[in-house]
């Protein structure tokens, strides 16, 4: 079970983990790569998921247009092997240092959801997109049977 949040300095120099969920009872974790420290995919954990994750060991989300507790990888077979979990200074967003096992993280078929950079614009222009990873490393109609 988490503590209870106490006053500010003891959230920001304490030893307890007392996460701070928002008005919907979800807390942002972005998962990196533990090893080249990539971003892989942000996503919502609330305090089930949180608790399953630290339990089994392997990320377990909430998926917010489902509204259900989401295993990442139950059913691609691409979990995310948590190897370590850190907290910010209030505690209320977290970042998941995961071995990706498969083929990515993201459900259109790449490693990362972060496939893509902003190019600002210039002279007032719409901002544009670039790629940053442009390929596919598996193909999400094959794994999940619908895109």
């Amino acid at each position: 079970m988490f503590a209870p949040r106490g006053a500010k300095a003891e959230i920001e120099e304490g030893l307890d983990f007392t996460p701070k969920f928002d008005a919907d009872g979800l807390i942002p974790a972005l998962a990196m790569d533990s090893v080249t420290h990539e971003p892989l995919m942000l996503a919502y954990m609330n305090k089930e998921s949180l608790l399953r994750t630290l339990e089994i060991g392997e990320a377990v989300y909430w998926s917010r247009s489902r509204k259900e507790i989401w295993h990442k990888g139950a059913t691609s077979g691409h979990v995310q092997r948590i190897q370590e979990i850190r907290t910010d200074c209030d505690q209320d967003a977290l970042i998941l240092l995961v071995e990706q096992v498969g083929a990515g993280a993201c459900h259109s078929g790449r490693n990362s959801c972060f496939y893509r950079k902003i190019v600002p614009s210039i002279g007032g222009s719409t901002v544009k997109l670039d790629w940053v990873e442009a390929g596919k490393s598996f193909d999400p109609v094959a794994v999940y049977g619908k895109r």
